[in-house]
């Protein structure tokens, strides 16, 4: 594959664009935000500085990195010569569904759609268009240049040629790809989610403060990150959304979230993105410190 569109420039969509743009492949980013664009380039700039500075890679890889996206505002542009487009776009449904009817119409008959979606069914997501076994998931881990993991969902329909094709691209950026079938939450956030949900249930009820829970996870059982630090890096709202994914596709009360959780975002209160969650992040001086609320 030598043109991939990627659409949405946040987080997981600037990343997914730094991976490609630095194994030799043209990447069209596209946002509906020119703003969001430029903050996208900014950047991988800024996390391709960093690779040289940690001599992974030399100026010139940062600079072609850097040549080789282009940025738009208009996905019928961006994808109307592309091989694969990888969806990027916020954890919600209907915008999933509208993106892929517009990709479906706009993209080479040949081109496969992918989505990064953590949870929401591939399937679903397929029916949105005429070209159901050209749709796959193909879910990246944050940080994206990175985590080595690529978490491949089929669709119902997906067919081999789609599978197959998407898992040695993934090989050619130096991910692992690992194929999983299409329920909720597939693999990586169906066993990770109720894990969050129960330590924020753990806090919730009082058992143990934030820094306890965090430190029992970390020195206990080797996880790199405590729990709820984690739910802040990846955002309260996007675990909310996932979890009430997995309670309405399995209807099982196990997956309900925490009445906290629920809480905490709907007080905006989302973690790293919007400065406090479990813990308060100062932008300026880059101090981590357990949220006064829970203190």
């Amino acid at each position: 594959m030598e043109k991939v569109t990627v659409i949405g420039a946040g987080t997981m969509g600037n990343g997914i664009a730094h991976v490609f743009a630095m194994n030799g492949i043209k990447v069209s980013l596209v946002d509906v935000s020119a703003e969001k664009l430029e903050a996208a380039l900014k950047t991988i700039d800024k996390n391709l500085w960093r690779m040289v500075a940690k001599e992974k890679i030399k100026e010139e890889d940062k600079q072609q990195t850097i040549e080789n996206i282009t940025t738009h505002t208009s996905v019928e542009a961006a994808v109307k010569d592309a091989d694969l487009v990888v969806e990027a776009a916020s954890e919600k449904l209907e915008v999933k569904l509208k993106i892929f009817e517009s990709l479906d119409q706009h993209a080479p008959a040949g081109c496969i759609l992918a989505s990064n979606t953590s949870s929401i069914s591939i399937t679903k997501i397929a029916s949105a268009t005429n070209r159901p076994k050209q749709v796959i998931g193909m879910h990246f881990m944050n940080p994206v240049p990175v985590m080595k993991l690529v978490e491949i969902i089929r669709g119902y329909a997906t067919d081999d040629a789609t599978a197959d094709a998407i898992i040695e691209l993934s090989k050619k950026l130096n991910k692992i790809p690992v194929i999983v079938n299409d329920y909720p939450g597939f693999v990586a956030n169906r066993i990770l989610m109720p894990m969050i949900n129960e330590a924020i249930c753990t806090l919730h009820e009082g058992v143990a403060g934030v820094k306890e829970i965090d430190t029992v996870m970390k020195l206990g059982m080797a996880h790199p990150m405590g729990p709820l630090q984690l739910a802040d890096f990846i955002g309260l709202d996007i675990c909310l959304s996932i979890l009430r994914v997995l309670h309405d596709g399995f209807g099982n009360p196990k997956y309900a979230p925490s009445p906290l959780l629920v809480n905490m975002v709907m007080a905006n209160k989302l973690g790293r993105k919007s400065g406090e969650g479990f813990y308060e992040y100062n932008r300026e001086t880059k101090d981590v410190k357990v949220s006064s609320s829970f203190a």
